[in-house]
């Protein structure tokens, strides 16, 4: 009994371990990392972007060529498609939006007057071929806000960052907007380029978490330690049920030969003494 809970045990632990490595190996995210600043020096881009796929560089965009740069063999493989043109284009839109917006932003916490610089995070996340999450991060100052465009809900994590949800309680129509991208726009784009990306993201995806390769090589080394000591133990007590069942083999007719030995010497007549 004890063998076989120990067992079903590490089988679940083994069986769990796969499990969460095919689960994680098919989810995949895009993120596009804006950075916008209220004034800047001639010649030098108002407004950058840097695009990743599960965390990989693919694209970077400036505001100055309003061009994206394909990162890569990832950005190669896709930077002639339909989905790249249009994410062109929205890079470039957002980034006005978010430079028009970003000076009327009233923070609590007072930072050099004019001078500003936002930094936005766009997320959107797919799994098992359907959207799995969808966000917003916006940082002016070191004050940061999240909108789950999932859930409609912001978390301001910094209180001098109120003021970020304000404003954008009170532009609907641009907020609407922002919206449709992340939920919509992010979201097809990250499924068309995965149609291409497919073939090279899966080689070096990692069980646990991509793109951690040490994480990969850790979960192949738990997983073999534990078929090894569950081997070890599998023989180690093969080998105690092997001794205990010679012994049982051996210590009955033991006892039956000299069970019989006594027998024999009790059916012995007695010798009577001769008369006298």
């Amino acid at each position: 009994m004890l063998l076989s809970s120990r067992r079903a045990g590490l089988l679940w632990e083994i069986l769990l371990l796969v499990q969460a490595g095919k689960t994680l190996g098919d989810a995949h995210s895009l993120c596009l990392e804006f950075t916008v600043k209220s004034q800047c020096r001639p010649g030098q881009p108002w407004g950058e972007v840097q695009g990743s796929v599960d965390e990989k560089p693919f694209l970077q965009y400036d505001s100055n060529s309003n061009k994206v740069r394909p990162l890569g063999v990832l950005g190669e493989k896709v930077n002639a498609t339909k989905a790249w043109m249009d994410l062109t284009q929205t890079l470039g839109e957002v980034g006005r939006d978010l430079r028009m917006i970003l000076p009327v932003i009233k923070l609590e916490k007072k930072g050099t007057r004019g001078l500003r610089t936002m930094q936005v995070k766009l997320s959107c996340q797919r799994e098992a071929e359907r959207r799995t999450g969808a966000s917003w991060e916006f940082s002016i100052e070191g004050q940061t806000a999240l909108f789950d465009t999932m859930t409609m809900n912001w978390t301001v994590v910094d209180p001098g960052a109120r003021g970020i949800k304000e404003e954008w309680e009170n532009h609907q129509e641009l907020a609407k907007h922002f919206r449709k991208i992340s939920a919509g726009d992010c979201n097809h784009w990250l499924r068309e380029f995965l149609e291409h990306w497919e073939k090279l993201l899966e080689p070096t995806e990692p069980p646990l978490k991509a793109p951690d390769t040490h994480q990969s090589s850790s979960m192949w080394i738990i997983i073999a330690s534990v078929l090894i000591g569950s081997v070890l133990i599998c023989l180690v007590l093969i080998g105690v049920i092997i001794v205990k069942c010679r012994r049982r083999s051996y210590d009955p007719s033991s006892e039956v030969s000299s069970l019989d030995c006594e027998k024999v010497m009790l059916d012995q007549p007695l010798v009577a003494k001769p008369d006298s």
